[in-house]
């Protein structure tokens, strides 16, 4: 199990802010089983006609996460929580990327809680992890191929550098095909009681050791 601990400026920041961290030993990633992968088009399509009703911005998780920036100093209409981002996507095309399992679920996860989630190769990882609000100090090349400045956003930081956060995350920890060991930080809403949040950590992190083989083990920090 990878070190994480959350920062003493953060937790100041944001009372009750808490993570779900999972490790995924011994998996396998391809493609999503029939069972699973051939119902996410129509799940989607769902969720793309309530967002006709519903603004984006209304939803509850959307709306905390975005309060919750204001609160480290990002502006969340600038830099949106991954989960936001997500759902404006399937908004506009109907559904997200589809890359491979562990990211196909992963987003499936995000969209179905709202709340925004990482996984990172963890044999790409050196020494404790911190997550911490980011200085200027802080920045790495995202997936979406920007270089991230990542003062006053939250960032997860290794030994090396920052890697990742609610916002994007790094090419240097990217979960690939060849991927056999995986960590996940799931960025549970601060209003969120530890009973529920337990639940709903062991409830994907579950699914997703079905889908991927190997075992799991997690832990809930604050």
């Amino acid at each position: 199990m990878v070190d994480v601990s959350i920062s003493s400026q953060l937790r100041d920041a944001v009372p009750g802010f808490k993570i779900g961290v999972i490790y995924y030993p011994s998996i396998v990633i391809g493609d999503l089983p029939p069972l699973i992968g051939d119902r996410l088009p129509l799940y989607y399509e769902n969720i793309q006609l309530s967002l006709d009703e519903h603004p984006v911005s209304e939803i509850a998780g959307v709306k905390e996460w975005r309060t919750v920036f204001k609160k480290v100093g990002t502006d969340p209409s600038r830099y949106r929580p991954s989960q936001e981002a997500l759902l404006r996507k399937i908004k506009k095309d109907g559904r997200p990327h589809f890359i491979h399992s562990a990211v196909d679920l992963l987003n499936f996860f995000s969209v179905q809680h709202s709340i925004p989630m990482g996984l990172y190769d963890a044999e790409q990882l050196r020494g404790p992890v911190q997550i911490k609000v980011g200085t200027e100090a802080d920045q790495y090349e995202g997936l979406n191929g920007r270089t991230m400045h990542m003062n006053e956003k939250i960032v997860s930081a290794d030994a090396i550098s920052a890697f990742g956060s609610p916002i994007v995350d790094s090419k240097r920890t990217c979960v690939t095909e060849q991927t056999t060991c995986a960590l996940q930080i799931v960025y549970l809403r601060p209003s969120m009681d530890h009973k529920e949040a337990r639940q709903l950590i062991d409830k994907m992190a579950e699914m997703f050791t079905q889908v991927h083989g190997g075992n799991h083990e997690f832990t809930l920090i604050q």
